[in-house]
């Protein structure tokens, strides 16, 4: 069994990690730079790995990138990134704050190939964390164990491996071929004969969703393409300029400071904002092909509105969907060849943190403002946690809008209790 000793293990090479990474080169001392793990499970980085469709883009400026709000000077940047292979004119001529994912999935992987003292390591999963050992009443570091049999020590860890994907508990049961989350599409897709998917329902009613559908609907020409939702409809982002301040990363200090109601609240009526519509361009093409597809009497986009999933079971080789119709209460069968889910994410924190919090007895995952993990007071080992704060620090927390502030805050924290370690290190030996 190999081991290693870091002094910061980071799980995931997602964009959280990364911009980590470029903190932690632009802001503290080479040796922890140098001492820096990022490890990945895939082969590569690609962002948003399983929807990367070549007419997606992103619904956030490019100049909320890794680095740009942190230090735009910095040689992280996105428009570096478009200068150092060539696309930076034609990017500008395109006239737009938002890439295609496809570009931003670039920037992403030659950010990571680019850092110089952080080291990322691809091809290794992390299957389980634990507190090492007690030394002297102290728990001083981390034993992250990965599938390749590998144990990695570390005295920091930061677990930035994204949230859970949300498959509803009716759907539990079905075969896995016949269920395919977002995370999944792009991976999973390929193995199935477009001739052979006649009937295909998305569930769903946001951005995700209706991605789904327009990508089923171009591959599978000859399916009915069924778009399952709770909701009257779909819906534009409900966005302003003024509530899209509220994704400032000046923001997180008052959402941190505010009461916990009043947080609630916030998040509430957020919700509108980030994942309950669609890009306008999204409704568009959807609505235009729909009013195509009546005109000429063909109409193989279809969708259900106010329609609850109540069951699913297979008969023979059909998928069975029970529904219910709010309106009116009565039950309906749904009967198709492939669920497609658009249901997003668990908002509860991902099972590894859960797991790791009831394992050093701090109960409940809970952070402070500077995102490291609370424990109990025996521990000197920190933990930080990227992206699953909404809670406590905003709708934004999530996205790239708060990535190169974020991490800034984490790295500070870091020197600081660093710094703190070591000046007890020379008062004890004083001593």
């Amino acid at each position: 069994m190999r081991h290693q000793e870091v002094e910061v293990l980071a799980i995931g090479a997602g964009p959280a990690n990364l911009a980590l990474g470029i903190a932690l080169e632009e802001l503290a001392p080479k040796e922890l730079a140098a001492g820096t793990l990022i490890i990945e499970q895939h082969d590569d980085t690609v962002w948003q790995r399983g929807m990367l469709l070549p007419w997606t883009q992103s619904q956030v400026s490019f100049l909320k990138d890794l680095v740009t709000l942190r230090n735009p000077r910095s040689e992280f940047s996105f428009v570096n990134y478009l200068h150092s292979i060539g696309r930076l004119d034609e990017f500008i001529n395109l006239g737009t704050f938002t890439p295609y994912r496809s570009e931003i999935s670039g920037y992403l992987q030659w950010v990571a190939s680019s850092l110089r003292e952080v080291q990322v390591e691809y091809g290794r999963r992390c299957v389980s964390v634990e507190p090492g050992p007690s030394r002297g009443g102290e728990v001083d570091h981390w034993l992250a164990r990965t599938a390749d049999g590998a144990v990695i020590s570390s005295r920091n860890l930061v677990i930035g491996a994204g949230r859970d994907a949300f498959v509803p508990a009716e759907l539990t049961a079905l075969p896995e071929r016949r269920v395919i989350h977002s995370t999944r599409y792009s991976h999973r897709i390929d193995a199935l004969d477009p001739a052979e998917v006649r009937r295909i329902v998305v569930i769903g009613g946001a951005q995700s969703a209706a991605e789904l559908l327009w990508a089923a609907y171009q591959r599978f020409p000859e399916a009915q393409c069924t778009m399952l939702m709770r909701s009257i409809g779909l819906n534009a982002y409900q966005t302003s300029k003024f509530t899209n301040e509220l994704f400032y990363p000046s923001f997180i200090d008052d959402f941190y400071a505010t009461r916990a109601e009043t947080r609630r609240q916030v998040l509430r009526e957020m919700h509108v904002t980030n994942y309950a519509g669609l890009a306008p361009n999204m409704l568009e093409t959807l609505y235009r092909e729909m009013y195509q597809e009546r005109l000429q009497g063909t109409e193989r986009l279809r969708m259900l509105t106010l329609t609850d999933l109540a069951g699913a079971r297979m008969d023979g080789d059909e998928v069975v969907l029970d529904t219910v119709d709010r309106k009116s209460g009565e039950r309906g069968e749904l009967r198709c060849d492939l669920v497609l889910l658009g249901t997003g994410f668990v908002r509860d924190m991902p099972a590894m943190v859960r797991e790791l919090a009831v394992t050093t007895g701090a109960g409940e995952a809970t952070v402070d403002r500077n995102y490291r993990m609370r424990l109990p007071g025996s521990y000197t080992a920190n933990c930080y946690l990227q992206g699953v704060n909404e809670a406590t620090h905003g709708i934004a927390d999530s996205l790239l809008s708060v990535l190169a502030s974020r991490s800034q805050d984490i790295v500070t924290d870091l020197l600081a209790r660093r710094g703190a370690a070591s000046d007890e290190a020379l008062l004890a030996k004083a001593l």
